[in-house]
């Protein structure tokens, strides 16, 4: 018996496998081939950024390919040109049958496609044999820490790197040790703590490319359900990684974190125009609302945001007023205010934390 999934603009096949959920959302698990469903956001923003950079011919790897269900949405779902050539692998034999399997369902000619190349290699074996990669994405079961070292020495100038961290319970200060030997950093389980883990994570990233001259800056980033999510752009040079280090620091008594942007909101604007024109993503409500938010918080330069309900509590307000009515209020008195995808009790704002709490006192 074989599962179908659909999935953007393409199908895949798979033997019929048990749902598993191990607080990472349900999954599919056929003979050691990993398919997630949930993480078809993550995928579908890969896609979104990839056709709003300035940059075409990109050589792709995809070093942990699993079913081939992100490669294969590349080549179905990217501009034209934008591929010169992508490396699908996964050290697993299953996994590769799969993937082959995948592409003929999609209709991808990939034997002697000049455009297609396949290979079954330990993951850090993949990228040391590799010359180099425009596009490298990270997208692991828990921590990326095995993969980042290798994957920075190939990444290439102005390069993107892509990185799944799914092990939120350290970077969130469930498990403070665990993120100290991880990420060399202190977490803080608190209103702000996917925030707060976010940064973590940029930083650790930054600090292993500053040993190869290699600064790395995010253009984008998440924390959505049970991962986190950044892309960061490869600016080579001394000065631009001194810079980069300049802007690593503590906050909110975590870190040392990255202090710098989360986001290029130029790219943040593009996309989620790019998104509203896409007959594929168009009417997907759930990304669309998400990639509006991130687009108004993207404008704000601020770290940390404000949970509503927290000042709530710790200034004893009992009557907390609707939050775009609080935010048009703001703006009149000449505040930036958004709301943030990492809380749904928060916004992000430049307002003083004494004058916001202030202000709903007075409500």
């Amino acid at each position: 018996m074989e599962t179908i999934a659909n999935e953007g603009l393409i199908r895949l096949k798979m033997p019929t496998a048990e749902k598993i959920s191990k607080g990472m959302g349900v999954f599919y698990n056929s003979m050691g081939v990993f398919y997630n469903p949930a993480m078809s956001l993550n995928r579908d923003i890969s896609i979104l950024l990839l056709n709003s950079i300035n940059k075409n011919n990109l050589q792709i790897a995809d070093p942990l390919a699993a079913t081939g269900v992100r490669s294969i949405r590349f080549l179905k779902e990217l501009n034209k040109d934008k591929i010169k050539k992508i490396h699908i692998n996964d050290h697993s034999q299953d996994a590769i049958k799969s993937i082959r399997k995948n592409l003929m369902l999609n209709k991808i000619r990939y034997k002697d496609n000049p455009k297609i190349t396949i290979s079954n290699e330990d993951a850090n074996l993949f990228l040391l044999k590799s010359t180099g990669f425009d596009y490298i994405d990270i997208d692991p079961f828990g921590s990326p820490n095995f993969l980042l070292n290798n994957a920075i020495i190939r990444l290439a100038r102005n390069g993107i790197l892509a990185v799944t961290a799914t092990d939120t319970s350290a970077l969130c200060g469930t498990f403070p040790k665990a993120c100290i030997r991880k990420y060399w950093a202190v977490p803080k389980k608190d209103a702000i703590m996917h925030e707060t883990g976010l940064r973590i994570l940029v930083r650790k990233i930054q600090l292993i490319a500053a040993q190869y001259d290699k600064a790395l800056i995010p253009v984008f980033s998440y924390s959505k359900e049970h991962y986190m999510r950044v892309f960061l752009k490869n600016e080579k040079g001394k000065n631009k990684v001194d810079d980069t280090l300049k802007q690593h620091g503590k906050f909110n008594d975590a870190g040392p974190m990255w202090l710098g942007d989360l986001w290029d909101d130029q790219l943040c604007n593009r996309i989620f125009n790019n998104a509203i024109k896409n007959k594929i993503f168009k009417n997907n409500k759930n990304l669309i609302n998400f990639l509006k938010t991130i687009k108004e918080e993207s404008k704000i330069k601020t770290v940390g945001f404000y949970d509503l309900h927290d000042i709530c509590e710790r200034n004893s307000i009992k009557k907390l007023q609707k939050k775009e009515i609080l935010m048009n209020k703001l703006k009149k008195i000449g505040y930036q205010a958004s709301e943030t995808h990492f809380k749904g009790e928060g916004i992000r704002s430049n307002m003083p934390y004494l004058k916001l709490a202030n202000l709903l006192k007075k409500e």
